[in-house]
C-alpha cells in the first residue's frame, strides 16, 4: 500500500510507510466514534475503485464522507472539553530565538467578537511552544476553483514564519461544479451515468464538442465512464485518446467562452456518421462495471439514481435538481499536494509547529483518491502522541513573547492600510486570474517566468503600501490576501524552477513545449497548442524547497528520503524503544 501511495513520485518513503501502516488504525477509531462506513453481510468493508488506484481500497458513506468524519470527530472534541475559539482567524505566528534555537512562541489572531474602540480589530495573542497548522489548502489561490469560498489556508502564513515549504509544483485539477453556485467534484456516479456533455455560446446555440475529438461515440462514453476513477487531469492520459481529453476539450470550451453542461436526462449524442450511443456498445471495463452495478438503466438520471440517489439529493440540498435541469460545470483547481514539509511526526522546520492534512506537503505528484483524508487523520494521531510525549503543551512558554508580540502587530499594520491604492477585491482578482491563467493544468515556462515577475512586483507594492479595508471588521481580508500573494509566489517560484530545470508533464499538469516530445491527437487532428514535455524520471527522486527569506524566495532541493521495506521490527530489539520513548527520537533524519 505505502508504494501506491506514493507511485507517482516525489514523495518521502517513509511518509508513505506512516500513511499506509497508520490507515487501518484510523479508519477503525473513526468507525469506533460512529462513522457509518459501509459493510457486507460478513463484516468486510465495501470497496471501490477510484484514482490513483488499481486494486480498489477505496469505500464511502456516500458524497458527504467528509462532513460525516468532521461530525464525529467534532462530536468527541465536544465530549473531551476541547475548547473552541470560533471566528478567530490565525494572522502572525510569533517565533522567538535565532537560528537553531529559535521556536514558536505563540500566534497572533483577529477575533471579531474581541473588537473595541481601543482595540479596532479584535487583535488577540495565544501563547503557546506548540502550534499545529490544519487549515486546508490555498482553495482562494484560483479564480477556477472547486473549493468553498474563504479557503485560505495556511501557506502564506507559514512563509512569513520561515518555515519551509515543499512539492509546491503539485495540484490537482478536474471537473466540477463552480464555487458560484455549489462546489463539488462531478467524479464517480456522476461520469459513470454517462450523462450528455455539450456547451453553450453566447447566442445560446448547442454545441456537441466532444465529437471533435473522440473517433466514435463507444470511445467518447467509455473515456467519460472513466473520469469516475480517473477524475483528476493527468498529463499522459491526453494520448491516445484517454480520458484527460475530456478536460482538455473542457478547458478549450471554457477558454472561448463557452458554457459546459451535463445533462442526466440525455444519453450522449453518436459521433458524426457513427451508430447512436447503447449500453452494448462500450469498452468492456466500462460494461463489466455497469453489469455488476446492475445499471442497465435507459437514461443516465436513472443509471444515476440506481447506484447512487445520495448523488442527486446532494444538489437538490442546494437547489439544484439534476432530474429536471442540466448541471452547468468547469475544469476546476481541487487540492494542493504540497505544503508544508514535515517528518515522520508532522513536525515542520520551526521548532514547535507541526502540520497536518492539506497543511502538509506529504503527497506526492500524484496520490490515490482518499490519501488526503487518511493523512490528516494519521498525521493528527502522529503529531498528537509526538507533543505529548514531548511536554510542552501541558505548561506555558518561558518566554517573554512581548517584543515578538509588538513586532507582529507592528507587521500586521503595515499590510493594513486604509489609504492604499491596492484593494482587496483588486488583489483577489489579479491572484486568481494569474494563477487560473498561468499556473492551471495546461503551463508553458514564458507565460509562468512571466506570471512570476508579476507576482514579485505585486509583493513589492504589498510591502511597501499594504492592502486597502473599508472598514476595521474587513482588515483580517487585507492580512489574508497578503499571504496568499506570497503563497502565489512561492508556487510559481517552484514551478518556474522546476520548468527551468527541464521539468515535464506529471501528475495534474501539463507543461507544454513547442520541442516536446508528446503530442495529443483529437480526431480533427493534433493538437498543436498542447503538444508536451514528458516527464523526467530523475525528478521524481527530489523535492523542490521553498522558504522566504526576508523578502526572497530561495529555492532548493533535496533527495526524498528513503526507507528499506527489507528491515522491517523485530519485537525484542523494537519493544524498549517503544517503552522508553524513543521512537519519538526519530526525525526526518
Amino acid at each position: 500500500m505505502a508504494r501506491a501511495i506514493r507511485a507517482g513520485g516525489a514523495m518521502d518513503e517513509d511518509i508513505a510507510y506512516v500513511e499506509a501502516v497508520g490507515s487501518s488504525r484510523m479508519m477503525a477509531s473513526l468507525q469506533f466514534l460512529g462513522l457509518p462506513l459501509p459493510q457486507d453481510a460478513l463484516g468486510g468493508t465495501l470497496r471501490y475503485k477510484t484514482d490513483h488506484d488499481e486494486v480498489g481500497r477505496a469505500t464511502s458513506c456516500g458524497p458527504r464522507t467528509s462532513r460525516l468524519m468532521v461530525k464525529v470527530l467534532a462530536e468527541e472534541a465536544i465530549r473531551l472539553d476541547v475548547p473552541f475559539y470560533n471566528h478567530t482567524t490565525a494572522a502572525k505566528i510569533l517565533t522567538c530565538g535565532e537560528g537553531t534555537d529559535r521556536h514558536v512562541a505563540g500566534i497572533l489572531t483577529m477575533r471579531p467578537n474581541d473588537r473595541t474602540t481601543t482595540n479596532p480589530f479584535g487583535l488577540a495573542l495565544f501563547e503557546c511552544s506548540v502550534l499545529v497548522l490544519a487549515a486546508g489548502g490555498p482553495g482562494e489561490l484560483y479564480r477556477d476553483s472547486v473549493y468553498p469560498n474563504g479557503c485560505f489556508g495556511s501557506l502564506g502564513l507559514a512563509l512569513e514564519a520561515g518555515i519551509e515549504l515543499v512539492n509546491l509544483t503539485e495540484s490537482q485539477f478536474g471537473i466540477g461544479t463552480r464555487r458560484e453556485g455549489f462546489p463539488w467534484n462531478l467524479s464517480g456516479t456522476y461520469v459513470q451515468a454517462i450523462p450528455h456533455v455539450y456547451s453553450i455560446d453566447a447566442e445560446g446555440n448547442e454545441h456537441h464538442f466532444l465529437a471533435q475529438y473522440y473517433r466514435s461515440t463507444q470511445e467518447m462514453a467509455s473515456n467519460l465512464f472513466r473520469k469516475g476513477y480517473q477524475w483528476p487531469f493527468h498529463a499522459t492520459r491526453m494520448l491516445d485518446f484517454s480520458s484527460s481529453l475530456i478536460d482538455v476539450a473542457i478547458y478549450r470550451e471554457s477558454a472561448a467562452g463557452r458554457r459546459v453542461f451535463m445533462d442526466f436526462n440525455r444519453n450522449p449524442l453518436p459521433m458524426p456518421g457513427d451508430l447512436p450511443f447503447s449500453l452494448e456498445r462500450l469498452d468492456d471495463d466500462v460494461s463489466s462495471y455497469l453489469g455488476n452495478a446492475g445499471a442497465g438503466q435507459h437514461l443516465p438520471i436513472e443509471r444515476l439514481k440506481h447506484m447512487n440517489p445520495l448523488a442527486i439529493e446532494l444538489y437538490r440540498r442546494y437547489k439544484i435538481d439534476i432530474t429536471k435541469e442540466p448541471l452547468e460545470f468547469a475544469v476546476n483547481n481541487q487540492h494542493m499536494n504540497g505544503g508544508i514539509m514535515v517528518d515522520v511526526w508532522g513536525r515542520s522546520s520551526l521548532a514547535g509547529c507541526y502540520a497536518i492534512g492539506e497543511a502538509a506537503g506529504t503527497h506526492g505528484v500524484t496520490r490515490p483518491g482518499g490519501a488526503a483524508l487518511n493523512a490528516g487523520q494519521v498525521f493528527g494521531t502522529r503529531a498528537a502522541e509526538h507533543i505529548a510525549a514531548s511536554g510542552k503543551a501541558k505548561v506555558a512558554p518561558k518566554v517573554d513573547i512581548a517584543r515578538a508580540a509588538q513586532a507582529g502587530i507592528a507587521a500586521l499594520f503595515t499590510i493594513m492600510r486604509p489609504d492604499s491604492s491596492l484593494t482587496i477585491k483588486s488583489a483577489r482578482s489579479t491572484i486568481q486570474a494569474r494563477m487560473s491563467d498561468a499556473a492551471g493544468m495546461i503551463c508553458d515556462g514564458e507565460r509562468v517566468s512571466q506570471a512570476l515577475a508579476e507576482a514579485r512586483r505585486l509583493n513589492v507594492s504589498i510591502r511597501a503600501n499594504g492592502i486597502r479595508y473599508k472598514r476595521p471588521a474587513e482588515a483580517v481580508r487585507s492580512i489574508q490576501w497578503r499571504q496568499m500573494a506570497l503563497a502565489s509566489e512561492a508556487v510559481l517560484t517552484a514551478l518556474d524552477h522546476y520548468i527551468g530545470q527541464g521539468g515535464g508533464s506529471r501528475g495534474s499538469r501539463a507543461i507544454c513545449d513547442r520541442e516536446g516530445e508528446s503530442l495529443p491527437l483529437a480526431r480533427t487532428g493534433p493538437l498543436e497548442d498542447y503538444r508536451f514535455r514528458r516527464e523526467r524520471d530523475a525528478q521524481r527522486s527530489e523535492q523542490i524547497i521553498v522558504r522566504l527569506d526576508g523578502v526572497e524566495m530561495v529555492v532548493s532541493t533535496r533527495p526524498i528520503r528513503s526507507f528499506d521495506e527489507s528491515a522491517g521490527s523485530f519485537f525484542e530489539r523494537d519493544w524498549p524503544d517503544w517503552l522508553t520513548g524513543r521512537i519519538f527520537d526519530r526525525g526526518s533524519d
